[in-house]
């Protein structure tokens, strides 16, 4: 069989995938593998580094299987990864020295407030593009730092190193040679200098963190080595976060191009071009990826924390419905929210608040509403959330769209993409292959590979599955709707009072 094939290992918040594609794009094997969720207290969110491994190489056997291929068939594999989740291992023996801190853990916001201090919150925003949340890697090292005991002696010796998943991955994957990341992984530790593309030594000084413990910054395709074990030989050529991966796989770029993907959270990405563009309404500047040499593309993110846990949490946390797919059909029971509105802010607000001390409000409640209106209602609280971040992206780039690319597993819900439509007034599109952090990972792998020659060529395999455009009804009662839950998330803000915070010990 030619080498005409690429891989992607996609690591995500749950679970671990790997897909196989063929030249034109079409999945030939997949498979999946899910991780623990590990809990330890209020705001505390982990997951263990070993057993993501494990699972990453049972996901890749598993889409070699299915796909009916060895590893000798790939030109190339990519990865992608959750982002900001941050693990600390022993250099010499490849142990995790603690359960890795989580995108969604919190048990920063006490550090981050004091690195604010009289700076405020974005006293690295012109470096970084970022605020000072507990939602990013910098301050999640400093915590294992100086709460583990042992680890910041070690980490000054040299003995230890650092990483976002993609880096973990990359360690195992080719048995301790490569310890780097790419510059999408990069901009969201809270570290790296947007313009330089490598790591800010004052901002390392501010949040006592030893360079030794970073990885080297590399661009997002590129040959970066090749694996051993299960994908012995392959050369491993592309490295995006899942967000930039699927803001690539959706072919987004050009300026104005955007993405939402709808997964445990959702997540707004708007190619803004060769310049990075400041965030003045509560978005993220970040890179979108960069190829080779080529200078990067940036982008303006909006991160939505909860949305598809939401339905999970209907599901698991209030017994509703007993599969998540159940949530169309009740809230298809009922012809509108019946006034409720559901604001999710389970551990704060993420874009445009940045509310950490936020928490989750069901307003509207009257005995007239029942089972159907709360999950029409959690349907729309996504559509709001989407719109409140894309309303900030226009303010901040002076673009309006005409038209939003959405996937992830969420998309299926027809009722969900309407109500989308609705609410943004604006066409939403499906492209026949949601799974896109996938897809964005093997295009970037295959581009250095040669499997495809330029973006020409990619562009040209996108295709869509599904379009819903607005249903034309009355502006006026959907800026309504629109402003009764903008009040439901005033009523969610500063529901936490300085000793209500559970800090992880």
């Amino acid at each position: 069989m030619t080498q005409r094939l690429v891989a992607a290992i996609d690591q995500g918040t749950t679970s671990t995938r790997c897909m196989v594609f063929d030249a034109s794009g079409s999945v030939l094997g997949a498979a999946r593998r899910e991780h623990r969720q590990i809990l330890p207290r209020p705001g505390s969110v982990e997951h263990d580094a070993a057993e993501i491994w494990a699972r990453a190489q049972e996901a890749v056997a598993g889409a070699l299987r299915a796909a009916g291929v060895r590893a000798a068939d790939l030109a190339a594999v990519g990865i992608t990864n959750q982002r900001e989740t941050t693990v600390v291992w022993d250099r010499a023996t490849g142990r995790p020295v603690h359960r890795a801190l989580v995108w969604q853990d919190t048990r920063t916001e006490s550090l981050c407030a004091e690195l604010a201090g009289g700076h405020g919150r974005d006293r690295f925003a012109a470096a970084t593009g970022l605020p000072l949340a507990s939602y990013f890697s910098g301050p999640k090292i400093r915590w294992l730092l100086d709460h583990v005991p042992g680890v910041r002696d070690r980490a000054e010796r040299g003995e230890l190193l650092f990483g976002t998943l993609d880096t973990w991955l990359l360690w195992n994957l080719t048995g301790g040679a490569l310890h780097v990341t790419d510059v999408t992984n990069a901009a969201r530790t809270l570290l790296m200098n947007l313009r330089t593309l490598d790591w800010d030594e004052e901002i390392l000084a501010a949040m006592e963190i030893p360079r030794s413990l970073l990885p080297e910054i590399r661009s997002s395709a590129e040959v970066y080595g090749r694996a051993r074990g299960v994908l012995e030989g392959v050369p491993i050529t592309a490295v995006l976060g899942d967000q930039h991966a699927a803001l690539f796989g959706q072919h987004c770029f050009a300026p104005g191009d955007a993405k939402a993907t709808y997964g445990t959270g959702a997540f707004l990405l708007l190619n803004t071009g060769r310049e990075p563009v400041p965030s003045r309404h509560g978005l993220l500047t970040t890179v979108g990826f960069r190829l080779g040499g080529e200078p990067p593309v940036y982008a303006l993110e909006g991160s939505i924390a909860n949305t598809g846990s939401l339905t999970r949490w209907m599901r698991d946390g209030l017994g509703l419905i007993g599969d998540a797919d159940e949530i169309e059909a009740l809230a298809a029971s009922v012809p509108d929210n019946g006034g409720l509105y559901l604001v999710p802010a389970f551990s704060g607000l993420f874009a445009p608040h940045w509310s950490p001390d936020a928490r989750g409000v069901l307003a509207g409640l009257t005995g007239f509403a029942g089972r159907g209106h709360l999950a029409r209602a959690a349907l729309e609280a996504t559509a709001y959330q989407t719109r409140e971040v894309l309303d900030a992206m226009a303010l901040d780039s002076g673009l309006r769209l005409d038209s939003l690319r959405v996937d992830g597993g969420m998309t299926a819900n027809g009722l969900l993409m309407q109500t989308l439509a609705d609410v943004l007034d604006l066409e939403v599109v499906r492209p026949s292959v949601i799974e896109t952090t996938c897809l964005g990972a093997a295009s970037a792998a295959g581009l250095v590979a040669g499997v495809w020659p330029d973006l020409d060529a990619l562009r040209a395999r996108w295709r869509r599955d599904a379009a819903w455009t607005p249903s034309g009804a009355d502006g006026g009662f959907r800026d309504r709707k629109y402003r009764k839950y903008r009040k439901a998330v005033e009523l969610a803000k500063g529901w936490l009072d300085a000793d209500d915070v559970i800090e992880g010990a």
